[in-house]
């Protein structure tokens, strides 16, 4: 499974972006997939998460109600709609497939996008 990653970019605080993860390979839309993000200094964390069939989604605490995963199978697209953002929101977001599992623990993740960064302004 390969995976690019798109849509990062400079917005101010309050604003919205919305990031593109494009797979593919012949199973890609058999993984779960999902978003995380590493900003400056700090540990990599998880964000959001999908199922594979697009029926549950999943949200760190930090970004419920903000932001929104969805996905397209037939495009093998996932989509990261991020709303309201906080300066702390400012990272290098890794588009992801595996396990919800793994995703959610970011460890034993198989396939990684290159990453796109996010930066928040005030």
């Amino acid at each position: 499974v390969q995976l690019q990653a798109s849509g990062g970019g400079l917005v101010q605080a309050g604003g919205s972006l919305r990031l593109s993860c494009a797979a593919s390979g012949r199973t890609s839309s058999s993984y779960d997939m999902g978003w995380l993000r590493q900003a400056p200094g700090k540990e990599r964390e998880f964000v959001a998460a999908i199922r594979w069939r697009g029926d549950s989604t999943y949200y760190a605490d930090s970004v419920k109600g903000r932001f929104t995963i969805s996905r397209d199978n037939a495009k093998n697209t996932v989509l990261l709609q991020m709303n309201s953002l906080k300066l702390e929101d400012t990272a290098v977001y890794y588009c992801a497939a595996d396990t919800l599992g793994s995703l959610a623990r970011g460890i034993g993740v198989r396939y990684w996008g290159q990453g796109t960064l996010v930066t928040v302004s005030s």
